[in-house]
């Protein structure tokens, strides 16, 4: 057989069958890049399992990969953390499954409302009175902290002085800010590092008595992630055919009823995206947990960071810890997933 012949045999391995069917050679190509790739990714989760099943022993000895080859697997990890420990593991684990709950639905809920309002309204506060806003606030704290009133009276003198600057000094100003200046200040806030205002919240929560306490992290997981949940669903809105929620008007719907019955329906798949990221985040907090809580509520991510003992890292316990953080948030991400694929399927269009 020629070269010619030969090449022409072979031609159908890099021809494309249609426009939108690639060739065998390029599914081959493409399935072994994701093969290795999966590999890379779950081979960590691996790890962590098999480590679960192993004695002390074993993982100084190690690396082991293979059950009852490399070594034989023991329960005693699961048996420290599910018997031993008990109470000790199940109190964090509720606490963390509270607050990413809580304080994610109303990160959505909140954020919702927020981004859909800046989505459809035309706000237009002026600079002085924001910035008058800023200086009041920043009064009741120097007094709360400074001269120890109490953070009712002070907040209630704080807004009583705002209120009579406002309808004195307010209607002077003329520079004023607009939606995008609103939104991009909000999202601003993440620029910020969480560690920067840890000592702040922690002093405020302490003066008001709700440090160490789930309400402490929940209003602070709440004020960390709304800025987030605001611009992903302000853009969502945005993407909404405005004629929609027109016509609704026209009926003589409210705003709250078009946000309610047209708007919400039609960004399921973003709200899923939304409130996935929003409890992962919030699952996975560390650094606000470790300064807002001690033992009573202590989350899942400070109980596998105190497994790091004297004698060193105590990686069978953490194994175990992982896993059973690890599982709920695939599971919840498996459940909501055909939302997340068409939340993801909409921004491609519109990208």
């Amino acid at each position: 057989m020629s070269g010619a012949a030969r090449r022409e045999g072979l031609s159908w391995l890099v021809r494309p069958r249609s426009p939108l069917d690639p060739s065998p050679l390029s599914m081959a190509v493409s399935y072994a890049i994701l093969g290795f790739w999966a590999f890379v990714v779950l081979f960590p989760l691996y790890w962590v399992f098999i480590t679960s099943f192993k004695q002390p022993i074993d993982v100084a000895d190690g690396p082991f990969y293979l059950l009852w080859v490399d070594f034989q697997p023991s329960l005693h990890a699961w048996k420290y953390i599910f018997v031993d420990l008990g109470h000790d593991t199940f109190r964090p684990y509720l606490n963390t499954v509270i607050v990413a709950l809580i304080s994610s639905v109303l990160a959505l809920i909140l954020g919702s409302m927020a981004g859909y309002g800046l989505a459809r309204m035309q706000y237009r506060p002026r600079l002085g009175n924001v910035a008058l806003f800023a200086g009041c606030v920043l009064l009741a704290a120097a007094a709360v902290v400074g001269l120890g009133v109490a953070w009712p009276i002070a907040l209630a003198a704080a807004l009583a002085l705002f209120v009579l600057l406002v309808q004195t000094l307010g209607r002077r100003f003329r520079r004023a800010l607009g939606n995008d200046d609103i939104a991009f200040w909000m999202i601003s806030q993440r620029i910020l590092p969480p560690v920067a205002v840890v000592i702040p919240v922690y002093v405020l929560f302490q003066q008001i008595g709700l440090r160490d306490s789930l309400a402490a992290l929940i209003v602070t997981y709440v004020a960390v992630n709304l800025p987030i949940v605001v611009w992903l669903m302000r853009d969502f809105f945005q993407t909404i055919p405005i004629e929609l929620e027109e016509s609704a008007m026209i009926d003589g719907a409210s705003r709250f009823t078009i946000f309610r019955t047209i708007v919400l329906p039609i960004s399921r798949p973003s709200l899923a995206s939304a409130f996935l990221l929003m409890l992962i985040l919030t699952w996975n907090e560390y650094l606000l947990a470790l300064m807002l809580s001690t033992a009573n509520t202590q989350t899942l991510p400070l109980l596998i960071a105190a497994q790091n003992a004297t004698r060193g890292p105590q990686w069978w316990y953490m194994s175990v810890l992982i896993l059973i953080m690890v599982v709920p948030v695939v599971v919840m991400a498996i459940a909501l997933e055909r939302y997340i694929r068409r939340g993801m399927l909409i921004g491609a269009v519109k990208g």
